[in-house]
């Protein structure tokens, strides 16, 4: 059982980190391999909608989207952190993120999604709703937590003064392997659900 989670920080060592380094310990326990990936520092252009991409099935730009699409298509389950900047996601993060998930024509039903958000102050809530659409539009269920999934600090380490902010981290990252594991079980017992042919309705015909 594998998790993949990207660090949207531009900051290797800050209070992101340290929230994903608290979840990881957890994963590891459990026996779940984790995969940790610096999304933040990136030089990642966003999506021009060129289409390219249903007909070659991967992104039409040569960077680090193409080279995670294989680990997100192998992985049971996808964490997304990200520091809050004017109550949103980082975005280098987000375009990683809006052609990683178009691109990518595997199935991603019942893969298991987390978001994390870190804060000085406030934007946590905007920035984790922003991030849980990634995967409430693709049938990944969403894993919760005892709180929001938020962490607060500023300077780096700050984070880990957080004390309830840490234990949200630890309790996600428990009810997240549980989920995987759950999944995995259902899998085996009653496979995934049937699906119907998708039906697109636009506003304007």
């Amino acid at each position: 059982m594998k998790v993949l989670m990207l660090n949207g920080s531009p900051r290797k060592n800050g209070n992101t980190s340290a929230a994903l380094k608290e979840m990881e310990r957890v994963f590891l326990r459990e026996g779940v391999e984790v995969e940790t990936v610096q999304i933040g520092a990136r030089d990642i252009r966003g999506c021009i909608a060129c289409y390219s991409c249903s007909k070659t099935g991967r992104c039409v730009f040569e960077d680090e989207v193409n080279q995670l699409a294989p680990k997100f298509e192998e992985a049971d389950g996808l964490v997304i952190a990200s520091p809050v900047y004017y109550a949103s996601a980082n975005a280098t993060l987000i375009a990683c993120l809006d052609r990683l998930f178009y691109s990518t024509h595997f199935d991603k039903t019942m893969k298991v999604g987390a978001s994390v958000a870190v804060a000085r102050r406030g934007g946590c809530s905007a920035t984790f709703d922003e991030l849980n659409k990634y995967f409430t539009i693709t049938g990944m269920p969403v894993a919760s937590s005892q709180y929001w999934n938020s962490v607060h600090g500023r300077n780096a380490g700050e984070a880990l003064e957080d004390e309830e902010g840490l234990q949200t981290m630890r309790t996600l990252a428990a009810n997240m392997t549980f989920l995987m594991k759950s999944i995995a079980l259902g899998k085996e017992t009653f496979g995934l659900p049937e699906r119907e042919p998708q039906v697109f309705t636009n506003f304007i015909r």
